[in-house]
């Protein structure tokens, strides 16, 4: 093996390890590969990062710039894997530095993008989707300052509004909607009724059914006590309530409350119709595996980060090969919960960290500065885990640009 793939890594214990990158080979599993038709075994989804400017003024509350060149075309390696997109979600930075103007222009030129995909017959993975297939854009209420409201009528009007506003944005770009949980509503929300009372106005506007997303407070702290209860059975049945209603407005919902256990039992309980996609991103191969008749769908941002092992492993579905399917997803498992760990709003990190080593991006950066989210060492073993999960597509550039990183950090 080439000494241009070994790099000296700190590691998460102090120490220091010398890595040699075997890159993208995992013999055990096959190759992954692109799918010549549609997967159709699972509904997925992937929620991709947003690539900045590199030149910009990146910092903290600093509008953010985006490389559209580079954000569009990291879609389009998705698209390639015949995945959807999440997009204008938490992993693209929703109230982490992803301000409301730059979120407008996002969903509005992922969507057109999406179309054009599918008008040219880009990829025939995407044979006989639509544009809703291919891109879910979340609606929130970012443009809203949660410290400028208060409980009360006038609060729940000032998020009713907002939530619509961005509603129409989203449904007017041709995207699927995902309904986001509202930091602005987790504040002005007195009891479960506030919340139903707002939630059945949007699904009932809603031109097509939408995605529910419950986001729990480990991914944003501000989002503690949502569904008006810090007890989650409580939160859980006012969610099945609303879900319940209108039914007929609900495509499916996203929970990402990194619990397997509450995933299945909410799953069992929701009407036939509704699909539930995975949003743990700890324990997405089992919930994606499920049994011979329930499973998960998936909305992941760690499929931002898996993608050709999770794209893999669904036409192995497809093809009927259900054990290696979970093998390859159980091979990507601790570099989920690797990037996922505590203080898991930072995850976002770690999803730039392997764009950028596998040549999507030219720099290591994220909007807002957020890419000093993590240490080296955890970056380090990011990178480890990545190739051990044969996720680095070209590893000399990986190890060159890791001993870049380190040298800039002061550790080479």
């Amino acid at each position: 093996m080439s000494s241009s793939l070994t790099v000296t890594l700190p590691t998460l214990s102090g120490g220091s390890i010398d890595y040699t990158l075997q890159g993208q080979t995992n013999p055990d599993l096959g190759e992954f590969t692109r799918p010549g038709a549609p997967i159709t075994s699972r509904k997925v989804y992937a929620a991709a990062h947003v690539v900045p400017v590199m030149n910009a003024d990146n910092t903290p509350g600093a509008p953010a710039e985006l490389d559209w060149v580079a954000t569009l075309a990291y879609r389009h390696e998705l698209w390639s894997y015949g995945l959807g997109v999440a997009d204008a979600m938490d992993t693209a930075q929703r109230g982490m530095g992803l301000d409301y103007a730059a979120t407008k222009a996002l969903i509005r030129r992922s969507a057109a993008e999406a179309e054009r995909v599918l008008t040219e017959q880009t990829y025939p993975a995407l044979a006989g989707r639509t544009v809703r297939d291919l891109i879910a854009c979340g609606a929130g209420t970012d443009q809203v300052d949660p410290a400028a409201v208060a409980p009360g009528d006038t609060g729940l009007q000032t998020v009713r509004n907002a939530y619509l506003e961005q509603l129409e944005v989203v449904e007017s770009s041709g995207a699927k909607v995902i309904l986001m949980a509202s930091r602005a509503l987790a504040k002005v929300a007195q009891d479960p009724a506030d919340y139903l009372a707002i939630y059945s106005e949007l699904l009932q506007t809603a031109q097509q059914p939408v995605i529910l997303h419950w986001l729990g407070p480990m991914f944003d702290p501000a989002l503690a006590g949502y569904w008006g209860s810090d007890d989650v059975a409580a939160a859980t049945e006012t969610f099945l309530q609303l879900i319940r209603e209108n039914a007929e407005k609900v495509d499916g919902v996203k929970v990402s409350l990194l619990d397997a256990d509450h995933e299945k039992q909410l799953r069992a309980q929701l009407p036939e119709e509704v699909r539930l996609y995975t949003g743990d991103d700890f324990n997405y191969p089992e919930l994606i595996h499920g049994d011979e008749s329930v499973y998960s769908d998936a909305l992941l941002g760690i499929f931002a980060a898996i993608y050709p092992a999770a794209s893999t492993a669904l036409q192995a579905y497809d093809a009927g090969d259900a054990d290696r399917a979970r093998a390859i997803l159980d091979s990507t498992r601790e570099l989920g919960k690797h990037i996922f760990a505590a203080p898991t709003l930072y995850y976002k990190t770690g999803i730039a960290f392997l764009s950028w080593l596998n040549g999507h991006q030219r720099g290591f950066q994220l909007v807002g500065g957020l890419h000093a989210g993590r240490s080296l060492p955890h970056l380090a073993h990011t990178l480890v885990l990545a190739d051990q999960a044969g996720l680095l597509a070209k590893p000399e550039l990986a190890a060159e640009r890791m001993r870049l990183l380190l040298k800039s950090g002061g550790l080479r």
